[in-house]
Parts: structure tokens; sequence; C-alpha cells
């Protein structure tokens, strides 16, 4: 017997019984109208049609109430739609602190990902059940779009920019993930399968690759040192650039008296644009990283920086703690 195809995808995150409970809340508001002006009509049509050909129509001078219904109603309903929408938004917009970071890199056709120990996965995802994972998402040409459909969840990923999205899977099993932006003519290949595991299961698969040769932070410090960083980012915040010691996460005070929080699209910028955000204390003596180092490599200096939580060293010049600033 053929498979039916379900009218929803499967429910398999926290998020998913939320827009379909605003989706079907939507569309049996819309439904409820459709229906009452379709009935509306044909009732009106045989009932004010003209018997006789020279019949004149009643005059009719309105109706407050009937007018003030048409407009309040629609406003509370509309209104109603909105704050739910609004809610379950910011719900997904404001990531928990403590997630599982996965990496994903889009490229035309292809998605690539990198879990916590380096391990790197072409098209697949794996992920615990019952915890909360946050997608650090890139692209390295055009724009692509992550779409999990049994998630309820998608995000744009925009070449030159961090985008990031959070998830808790809530049943295990294997479910499709695709492009939903075109983005050339073997978009419709694009794709791949989230793969979600029991946490044991998970744990196990995870510690049974050889993914920890490939750990992102000692690549990320390897190429730390290649690239003559440690030159200037001086641990002790005694070079010509601030310690990065306890920089991510904090707020990092600019030259023009603005804050930034040192995440991972701060980061990005730092090293492909040094100049667009200047911190206090430091002249702009950072040259550009732009085209000399690629999206992954970009991520593993990244996690290195992620790395080094030591307590911050006082800011240079000042009595402030320096470790949130940048060249």
């Amino acid at each position: 017997m053929q498979s039916q195809v379900p009218l929803y995808p499967e429910q398999a995150s926290n998020f998913a019984p939320h827009v379909d409970n605003l989706m079907l809340f939507i569309t049996l508001i819309c439904l409820f109208f459709a229906v009452a002006v379709t009935v509306a009509i044909i009732i009106f049509f045989f009932k004010y049609h003209r018997k006789k050909p020279d019949d004149v129509g009643v005059p009719i001078h309105g109706n407050m109430i009937l007018e003030a219904a048409w407009m309040i109603v629609p406003l509370i309903l509309a209104m109603a739609m909105f704050g739910w929408g609004a809610v379950v938004y910011v719900d997904y917009r404001r990531a928990p602190q403590d997630t599982l970071d996965i990496y994903v890199i889009g490229k035309q056709w292809m998605w690539k990902a990198q879990q916590p120990n380096g391990l790197k996965e072409i098209n697949e995802l794996h992920v615990p059940v019952g915890k909360d994972v946050r997608l650090i998402l890139a692209s390295e040409d055009v724009i692509h779009d992550f779409y999990v459909p049994a998630f309820r969840v998608k995000m744009d990923v925009v070449p030159g920019h961090y985008n990031t999205m959070w998830f808790r899977p809530t049943k295990a099993g294997r479910y499709h993930f695709f492009c939903s932006q075109y983005c050339g003519t073997n978009h419709a290949i694009m794709g791949g399968w989230v793969t979600v595991m029991e946490p044991s299961e998970y744990a196990a698969w995870l510690s049974g690759t050889s993914g920890s040769g490939g750990n992102p932070v000692v690549a990320g410090e390897k190429l730390f040192t290649e690239k003559a960083c440690a030159t200037c980012h001086v641990g002790a915040g005694v070079g010509r650039a601030p310690s990065l010691n306890g920089v991510y996460g904090a707020k990092v005070l600019l030259a023009d008296g603005s804050t930034v929080i040192a995440d991972e699209a701060y980061i990005r910028e730092s090293i492909l644009q040094p100049n667009a955000k200047i911190v206090a204390g430091y002249q702009p003596v950072m040259p550009t990283f732009q085209g000399q180092v690629t999206e992954e490599q970009i991520l593993a200096l990244t996690a290195y920086i992620k790395s080094l939580q030591s307590q911050p060293v006082p800011e240079k010049g000042s009595g402030v703690a320096p470790a949130t600033e940048k060249k």
C-alpha cells in the first residue's frame, strides 16, 4: 500500500507544537470568515435580488454597531495572531545559555557540519534528543536557507555573516533538512538528514569517531601561531593588541565609547574587517585577513579564542578589565 503524505510533517522539536497550534488558529479564523462571507453572499443574492425590472432598492443609512464590530473584532483577532506569533518568534531567537554549539556551512550544493569535538559531517547532522542545540550558520558562496520541517525551524545562511538558530529535539529518529532558498542549478539536491539520538548513543557515536584528530581548538591554535597573531595578542595584555583571554562572551569597550558583545560574529568581523570596531586604548594596526582564511579556518580560530577563558587582565591604560577588547 502506498504511504500517504501527512498534512503536517512529524513534530520532533520543542517549537513544532507551538508553530502548528498558531497556524491552526490562523487557518481556522481565515476559514471561518471565508465561509461566513461566502454564505452571506449566497443568502443576500437570493434574498435581495431585484424581482422586477423597475424595482428600486431600499435606502440604507448604515449601522454604527455593525461598523464598529467589523473594525474591532478583526483588530482583536489580528493582534491575537501577532502576539502569539511574537511569543514564538522571541523564544526562537533567544537561545538558552547552555547549548550544544554546532557549526554549519552552506556551499553549493552541500551542507558541512562540525561537531564540538571537530568531527565533520557532509549532509548529515547528529544531535542528542532533549538537548538544546544551537547551529551557527555561515555560507561560502551565495544565500542559502537551512530548513528542518519536522523541527519547524529555518534560518537564512548569508555570505559574510553569521546567523544562529536553536531547537530542542524531542523524538529520536531521522529527519530531512534542505535548502529552502534557491541557490543555483542543483538547489533541489542540497539537503540531508538530521539524526536525533539518545544522549548515551550520541556520546558513544561522538567518542567512537576520529573527530579528535581534527579538534577545532587545536587547529585554531596552530593557525593562530602560523598567522603570527600571538606576536600582538599577548596573553598578559602587554602587546600591541588586547589579550584574548576571557574575551568570548564579554562586553567589549570600543574607541567611540560604545560596547559590543564578543560573540562569533564579532570575532569573525575582527578577523576580516579589523578596523570596523576599534577597541578603546588600542590603535588600528591589525591587518585584514580577508581572502586569506576560509570559513572553516575562521571557525577554528573562533573555537580557540572561546577556549581562552582564563581570568581577564587589566585594560591597557585604565583600571577596567580588558579581555573585552579587540584590536
